[in-house]
């Protein structure tokens, strides 16, 4: 599959402190919107953060919910879809517009980790 880009994304239910701990960690400056920072390092996004509100602290090791997931970037959603699907992954939300300039599909893999395959 052709990923022009790979991001980890942290959910939170405090995207102020959380994107300001990893900004400070490493090295770079944050970009922000209403539910969502983008961490920028060295002129590269590398980390997302999730608004999250109801989001709760992992019980390591055996934490439930959803804490961490990857956004990859591909420059044709239908081929990537095609080959996640035929990979084993299950779609678990369609977009409303897979022709739109930007959006994302939410899939899981065989073991049901979420990840989003994104464009734009």
């Amino acid at each position: 599959m052709d990923i022009t880009r790979r991001i980890t994304v942290f959910d939170t239910d405090d995207l102020e402190s959380e994107s300001a701990f990893w900004a400070a960690l490493l090295g770079g400056t944050v970009e922000k919107e209403d539910d969502w920072h983008s961490l920028v390092v060295d002129g590269s996004s590398q980390m997302g953060f999730q608004l999250a509100p109801d989001h709760r602290r992992p019980e390591w090791p055996g934490g439930t919910p959803q804490q961490i997931h990857l956004d990859l970037y591909v420059p044709d959603i239908a081929a990537a879809h095609t080959e996640a699907l035929a990979l084993g992954a299950t779609l678990l939300k369609a977009a409303d517009d897979t022709s739109a300039a930007e959006g994302f599909q939410v899939y899981a893999d065989p073991a049901g980790h979420p990840f989003c395959l994104c464009w734009g």
